[in-house]
């Protein structure tokens, strides 16, 4: 269920860029890190630019995007809509999947930087049994790039999808060898969320070393949440992590909706009938680690009592321009780490 609407170019580094943000703020290494380094620092500069990094949004942006979104509940998807979209998802990826085979191959360059610990159990030297499965595989943007570096003769890679027609894309691959000369590689159909709680195929359980979620989790519906995070646990062994990017609250892609694209709070149906939700960093805490928020207040957040752990979670904040148009346009990702306690 891997999503086009992903970022894939990235600003260039701008030679006159002031004071990187503090580490803190920011998940993966530091060096080399060769782009999100462009900073708005006037605001007569704004469109100087198409693109610009770690923007601050203030109460104003926060607002119009809230005025936005409050018009399309006078439109929502009607109810007979509704199931049927619900119904048998699937479909709609396999239809996306098939009409936009052409359009793929995108190497996430990024995951390099932005999640080390994908690239260290890989690299030249690294020998320690690891088991890597990358959930919403798509057509392969992140497997077959991960396989292609790979060092680890003790590596094994599994990539599922939702969606038949991406998993025949992946095995559709020349590269493509089950048991090749860089460690196995396997490719299956498996619903995330399944009430079963079947297990990837050739999976054994408590066996994953790194779970691969990338624009992943917003395809579900908010009520097969707490069945896919209890399915990621048998799938990860103790110390396993997941490796998670998504779409945050109030992200472009969410106040640019129209009539009739309101499914729920925050979910939405896409004109090629694909899901996606739009999450906040504190509904993240509660899904994955079952941290409770205790409304507006300035109390703490409950124990958590969830199975994962927080490593990190950070918000992603673009502003893109229309120079021409004098537009401008918010991107909200989210990305963090969860892992499993030992």
């Amino acid at each position: 269920m891997s999503d086009v609407n992903e970022p894939t170019n990235q600003p260039p580094v701008d030679t006159e860029a002031s004071t990187k943000p503090p580490l803190d703020t920011r998940i993966g290494k530091d060096s080399p890190f060769t782009f999100g380094q462009r900073f708005l620092e006037k605001d007569e500069d704004v469109f100087n630019h198409n693109a610009w990094d770690h923007v601050e949004w203030g109460e104003e942006q926060i607002k119009d995007a809230q005025e936005l979104i409050s018009k399309q509940y006078d439109h929502p998807v009607k109810d007979f809509d509704k199931a049927l979209y619900n119904a048998n998802p699937a479909k709609y990826w396999d239809i996306f999947y098939r009409h936009n085979q052409e359009n793929f191959f995108k190497d996430r360059k990024w995951l390099q930087i932005e999640f080390p610990d994908l690239y260290r159990v890989t690299a030249e030297g690294y020998t320690e049994p690891t088991t890597i499965l990358e959930i919403g595989c798509g057509a392969g943007n992140t497997f077959y790039p991960v396989l292609s570096q790979n060092k680890n003769p003790n590596l094994k890679i599994h990539a599922c999808d939702y969606s038949k027609v991406a998993v025949d894309l992946v095995r559709a691959n020349e590269t493509y060898e089950p048991n090749n000369a860089k460690g196995i590689a396997h490719a299956s159909v498996w619903d995330l969320a399944n009430p079963e709680g079947q297990l990837p195929e050739n999976l054994e359980e408590n066996s994953v070393d790194i779970v691969i979620m990338i624009f992943v989790f917003s395809a579900l519906h908010p009520d097969q949440w707490k069945q896919a995070v209890h399915n990621l646990q048998k799938c990860l062994k103790p110390g396993g992590q997941i490796l998670f990017r998504d779409y945050g609250r109030y992200d472009l892609a969410q106040v640019r909706f129209k009539k009739g694209r309101l499914l729920d709070d925050n979910f939405y149906i896409r004109g090629d009938g694909t899901r996606v939700y739009f999450f906040t960093e504190d509904e993240l805490r509660q899904i994955f680690c079952g941290a409770a928020v205790k409304g507006e207040s300035d109390e703490a957040l409950v124990e958590p009592t969830g199975p994962f752990v927080e490593e990190k979670i950070a918000t992603d904040r673009r502003l893109l321009v229309n120079r021409k148009k004098h537009l401008k346009m918010y991107r909200n990702w989210l990305q963090a780490v969860f892992k499993v306690p030992n």
